[in-house]
């Protein structure tokens, strides 16, 4: 049967995708995150973390050097998603000032979303509470289309055009790519705007916004824009640059997100900072020929940042930009310092060469899909390093750890050392989120392989609210027999009876219920 279908036709930033994106994460809450719906893993690892809290702590330490000691440094994350990065971002700095042992200027973290059902969901998360009640994080519903202050929640406080006196510092992942965007089209020298002609079913209004979005068909038709090359508009120059290097080619323009900086920067009279990665490219070459822009679809949908208008634009104003040397593959990770006499920021300048062009998360991102498909012919010798050099991440562990339960009889006491450090590590920093119990199932599991019956028995212990009771035999004979080894016979015993009660027939569970009895 034919789906009978209506079509409208938009200006680009106007359309109703837009609506159905922000419906979209406004209805899902933090579910959008879970269960890989909208990618996070490439923008939120403990690796890409790391790399942030290093050019933080510089920035810290550049202040530092210029006399800023007791004003209160505020970090603010546009679209802070799960939540998983700014918890890795804050343990990693918070280790990072212990170990230096030096003075730095205080900071506060503010996690933003326009849906107030994720900042409260992050107000309440478990993994957070230790930093909010340490005075530093605090959170607050932003719309990045047009507020222009920021209300915390935590401390009630209102931050206001010109109440901060040292620079702000933003972070915008995954941020410029999901938030409108103008489209044009270059060609003999001409603009021409993009519209967008949206059909859809007639249905439509009893669906879902993801469903909106996998239905919808798109087409673009075009009409002159000489507006855009008038000295009014505020980004001619840029239009003339395009006019003049482009041919056939399709741009994203990002004047909301322009914009959006533009408030935001207006909160400090001292300029900001800003770290931000994206799929999107800043060299000129990239947009020339450039066909119409693709919608990935992940519940929501995201397209490319045009992160050489972000450049150019800031660039004009007196900002220095950075970003790779090198093309990226996945992920294009830059800074933009747009403070008075950005150059003399030299630990921050030095944080960016070091942590993100020497080698940064596009980097490690491109090693660790090589490396997952090559885990089962690696050795620990291997799974190791590459599990330390990405932070001791938990998305590694339960991907490597059949391998590392193959390799485990064999190894060292050495090794084992080091697996037994990691995991700790790992706890330490891990955010919780729907892979906890699974996680703690394979720790516990793990502990047992290396014949750690106390570390093991709590970790089994909580994977079990997690597990069907098709699997629960297995798990239930582990923990009798992790109580046993560790001679807490009652406990035993009761695992004991429950494993004979789904399964009358399991031989190992008898035989320790009689050594028992």
């Amino acid at each position: 049967m034919s789906i009978e279908k209506e079509s409208q036709r938009y200006r680009f930033s106007e359309a109703p995708i837009w609506d159905w994106q922000r419906a979209y994460y406004e209805h899902k809450g933090l579910q959008a995150w879970e269960g890989s719906q909208v990618p996070q893993y490439i923008t939120s690892n403990p690796f890409i973390a790391t790399a942030y809290a290093e050019m933080i702590f510089a920035f810290l330490q550049d202040l530092a050097a210029r006399g800023v000691q007791h004003e209160t440094i505020t970090i603010v994350e546009l679209g802070a998603g799960s939540g998983r990065l700014a918890h890795q971002v804050l343990y990693k700095l918070c280790a990072l000032k212990d170990f230096a042992g030096i003075e730095l200027p205080v900071f506060r973290y503010v996690m933003t979303d326009l849906a107030m059902e994720n900042v409260m969901g992050w107000r309440e998360h478990p993994s957070m509470q230790a930093y909010i009640a340490q005075g530093l994080l605090d959170f607050a519903c932003f719309d990045a289309m047009q507020e222009k202050e920021l209300n915390l929640v935590v401390s009630g406080m209102t931050i206001r055009q010109g109440d901060l006196q040292q620079p702000l510092l933003l972070i915008a992942n995954y941020f410029f790519d999901s938030i409108p965007q103008e489209l044009i089209y270059i060609g003999e020298g001409q603009v021409f705007e993009c519209d967008l002609l949206v059909e859809l079913p007639q249905d439509v209004n009893t669906q879902e916004p993801a469903e909106m979005l996998e239905q919808m068909s798109l087409h673009y038709t075009y009409r002159a824009a000489p507006g855009y090359s008038s000295n009014s508009d505020p980004y001619s120059e840029l239009i003339a640059l395009y006019r003049a290097e482009l041919e056939d080619s399709h741009i994203l323009l990002p004047n909301a997100g322009l914009s959006c900086l533009e408030r935001l920067g207006k909160l400090s009279r001292s300029g900001y900072m800003l770290i931000t990665a994206d799929k999107g490219d800043h060299r000129l070459d990239y947009w020339k020929y450039a066909e119409p822009p693709e919608f990935a679809l992940h519940g929501s949908f995201s397209l490319s940042a045009n992160y050489h208008a972000i450049q150019y634009v800031l660039e004009q104003q007196g900002a220095e930009a950075y970003f790779t040397a090198h093309h990226y593959k996945d992920l294009n990770a830059g800074m933009i310092l747009m403070l008075e006499e950005p150059n003399s920021y030299v630990n921050t300048r030095l944080a960016y060469h070091r942590f993100v062009e020497r080698f940064g998360p596009d980097d490690f991102f491109s090693l660790k899909e090589w490396s997952d498909s090559k885990v089962h012919q690696m050795e620990l010798k291997q799974l190791l390093p590459f599990w330390r050099l990405g932070g001791y991440d938990a998305e590694f562990l339960m991907h490597a750890y059949p391998r590392f339960t193959y390799l485990l009889p064999d190894a060292s006491e050495e090794e084992m050392s080091d697996l037994l450090s990691g995991i700790r590590q790992m706890w330490s920093a891990y955010y919780r989120m729907e892979n906890q119990a699974q996680l703690a199932l394979i720790t516990g599991q793990l502990f047992m392989e290396m014949f750690m019956y106390e570390d093991a028995k709590p970790f089994l212990e909580e994977s079990l609210t997690a597990i069907s009771d098709e699997h629960k035999v297995t798990h239930l004979y582990e923990l009798a027999v992790c109580c046993y080894e560790l001679e807490l016979e009652q406990e035993a015993l009761s695992y004991a009876l429950r494993v004979v009660e789904l399964d009358p027939n399991h031989q190992d569970a008898v035989v320790l219920l009689n050594s028992l009895e």
